[in-house]
This record gives structure tokens, C-alpha cells and sequence, in this order.
């Protein structure tokens, strides 16, 4: 599938998103109408927003600068491996040359 490229689909896909937490989170709160409900889901929003700040600014920002996150499961990958799947893919690629030339 090809990258997003338009702006007005970009914020299009961007609204999706506010809809659908939204929705989501109207939903929750209908079944379950307490303070507690409510404070659970708006701590649940901000970890995860949070989370994902993490995962795409600061490890890029101060953690490893040269690396660029495609996804979240690319930074699980990466987070799991400590290293970029790519970068092993790499290595590998640069180890099959190095045993083909001699």
C-alpha cells in the first residue's frame, strides 16, 4: 500500500481517529457512568499518548538520532532486538558479500 501523500486525506484520517476515540470513549462511559470510569479512561489516553510520544520522538530525538521508526511494531522490533531490524538485514546482506568475494 502506498504512503498517504495528500494533506486533506491526512487530516481526513486525523478526524477518523478523534471520531473514533471519541465514539469509543462515549461508548465506555455510557456503560459504565462513575468518576472512576471516567478518570481510568482519560489516565488510559494520556499514558498511551504519551507512549507513543516516546516511541517516535524521543527515541529519535535523544536515544538513537539515525533511526526512524516506520510503525509501532517497528519499534517493538527495535525495542526488543536494540537494534533496527533493517540494521540486521544489512549486516547480513554485507556478510553474504564479504563470503562471496573470496
Amino acid at each position: 500500500m502506498a504512503n498517504l501523500t495528500d494533506p486533506r486525506w491526512i487530516w481526513f484520517k486525523g478526524g477518523l481517529f478523534v471520531v473514533t476515540g471519541m465514539l469509543a470513549s462515549l461508548v465506555l462511559i455510557a456503560n459504565s457512568p462513575s468518576l472512576q470510569t471516567i478518570v481510568c479512561l482519560a489516565v488510559a489516553i494520556w499514558s498511551f499518548c504519551r507512549a507513543y510520544y516516546f516511541a517516535f520522538y524521543v527515541i529519535e530525538r535523544y536515544v538513537d538520532p539515525k533511526f526512524s521508526f516506520s510503525g509501532l511494531l517497528h519499534f517493538v522490533r527495535y525495542a526488543l532486538l536494540g537494534h533496527s531490524p533493517d540494521q540486521t538485514k544489512q549486516w547480513r546482506a554485507d556478510t553474504n558479500k564479504e563470503g562471496v568475494d573470496e
